[in-house]
């Protein structure tokens, strides 16, 4: 009965770790190089981890054993110190596993130093990191997106990450490692994707109070679609006449003010072009009529802290909004 009592104080342990474990599955689910090198660093270090305590482990429970106290035992037991074979072999041992986990770590970290932003085969994209949005800019194709970061799939991509306010950090964890974004800073990193796919990004900086809602999408298309996508993008949306009545309710209260709508643009708050085929709305949820309403008509509610403000939709406006924003293509 207490055997199984005890059983149970595990419980909480093994939940933690489960809990723990689960926000990892990005990351040991590698979908390009970048990823992947950094996939085989993680399981080089823990098999040398699991060597180390089943070694140490090992000899904890053999000295225990060996050496407990027998019975009708009187007094300490016989002393043994000053073997110099033992101080040479446990000083020598973690000196070479260091090596083993230094080098390749070394090797990718000048890698994955190397600058692509002026190599021509390379697509570059300008990462600004906001409270709580990501903006990418495309200098060689003259466009802005917001939220979602298209790229063309197994093409190598170069960012210049900056930020606006506060330190974010930039992070894909089926891509590629993290980086910091940092105000009146750029730092450069890249990375690409194996397959065609949708990669879940996020800020893994604790930057204020909707830190973890700053969240973004990767989208690999191969290069057919997304040669498609860049048109798409540039030419101008077609409104229906449904629609048209949120377009003037958009453009009455203002939203015109703070956010562009076509990709040649700049806006004080995230670029809109391309809205309607967005995976996400306010960075972290379904992309659908009914949540493009409730973030329109209170963002606050929504996303904590986020500065675009409350206009005082109505129902009725809100649902026209969103309407539009649907549009945008």
């Amino acid at each position: 009965m207490l055997a199984r009592n005890r059983g149970w104080r595990f419980l909480p342990l093994a939940a933690l770790f489960s809990l723990l474990l689960a926000g990892c599955d990005g990351v040991l689910n590698p979908q390009g190089p970048n990823a992947r090198d950094q996939y085989d660093l993680i399981v080089l270090s823990f098999v040398i981890m699991v060597i180390v305590m089943v070694v140490v482990y090992s000899l904890f429970f053999f000295v225990i054993i060996r050496y407990r106290k027998r019975k009708g035992q009187t007094g300490y037991p016989e002393q043994v110190e000053g073997s110099y074979k033992l101080e040479l072999t446990w000083t020598i041992i973690p000196f070479i596993l260091l090596i083993v986990l230094a080098v390749p770590s070394v090797m990718d970290t000048f890698v994955y130093a190397k600058d692509y932003t002026k190599d021509k085969d390379t697509m570059h994209v300008k990462v600004t990191a906001h409270q709580f949005w990501w903006e990418f800019e495309y200098p060689d194709l003259g466009i802005r997106t917001a939220q979602d970061l298209v790229i063309p799939a197994g093409k190598r991509v170069s960012l210049e990450i900056t930020s606006a306010d506060v330190t974010h950090s930039f992070w894909i964890p089926e891509l590629a490692g993290k980086m910091d974004a940092n105000p009146g800073l750029v730092n450069k990193m890249y990375f690409s994707a194996d397959h065609e796919g949708v990669y879940k990004g996020k800020c893994a900086e604790l930057c204020g109070s909707s830190h973890a809602l700053m969240d973004f999408k990767v989208v690999a298309k191969s290069k057919a679609d997304f040669d498609a996508w860049i048109e798409q993008l540039k030419t101008p949306a077609s409104i229906s006449a449904d629609a048209k009545q949120g377009e003037e309710i958009f453009k009455k209260k203002q939203c015109i003010a703070c956010h562009a709508i076509t990709p040649d643009q700049i806006g004080t708050g995230p670029n809109l072009a391309g809205f309607g085929d967005r995976q996400v709305v306010a960075g972290f949820r379904p992309h659908t009529a009914e949540w493009i309403e409730k973030w329109v008509k209170n963002p606050q509610e929504v996303k904590p802290g986020t500065l675009m403000p409350n206009l005082g939709l109505t129902d009725d406006e809100a649902k026209q909004v969103a309407k539009y924003l649907l549009e945008l293509k």
